[in-house]
């Protein structure tokens, strides 16, 4: 694909400007359980989650995104369905993303808008973006 094609991609076709733009869980709690914030070294994306839990099941999810469009659509996913989850459920379905950029694995069931990540998968380089703010959901899980 194209550098053009894929920024049409990212841009328009995919939803990923919706998602992004949505910002689910955009904000901060209270009084967190769990929190972390990660740099992209490479792009300067930068995102913050926090968390609360219940007997390990993720209650509340607050997130801080400043960054290019994956990384805050991919924040603002975790906004819309981590809620409800187990830190397992999360690195199960991290690695379902990770899958779905490096090896062309299907997007899970239960995480459909996934596959707006799809014209990402030739350009390696984005795929920290994509992938950042999982790594700060299961860093604050620890």
């Amino acid at each position: 694909m194209s550098d053009a094609l894929y920024q049409q991609a990212i841009n328009t076709l995919w939803g990923i400007k919706d998602l992004a733009s949505a910002a689910h869980g955009a904000g901060r709690l209270v009084a967190p359980d769990g929190s972390a914030l990660l740099d992209n070294p490479f792009c300067g994306d930068r995102v913050r989650i926090e968390i609360t839990r219940h007997n390990g099941v993720i209650t509340a999810l607050a997130q801080e995104t400043k960054g290019c469009l994956l990384c805050r659509a991919s924040a603002s996913l975790l906004g819309l369905h981590a809620v409800g989850r187990s830190a397992e459920e999360i690195v199960n379905v991290r690695q379902s993303l990770e899958d779905l950029l490096r090896h062309n694995a299907p997007a899970p069931q239960d995480w459909p808008e996934f596959s707006v990540f799809i014209p990402a998968r030739p350009h390696a380089s984005r795929h920290g973006c994509v992938l950042l703010p999982f790594e700060a959901l299961t860093q604050a899980l620890s």
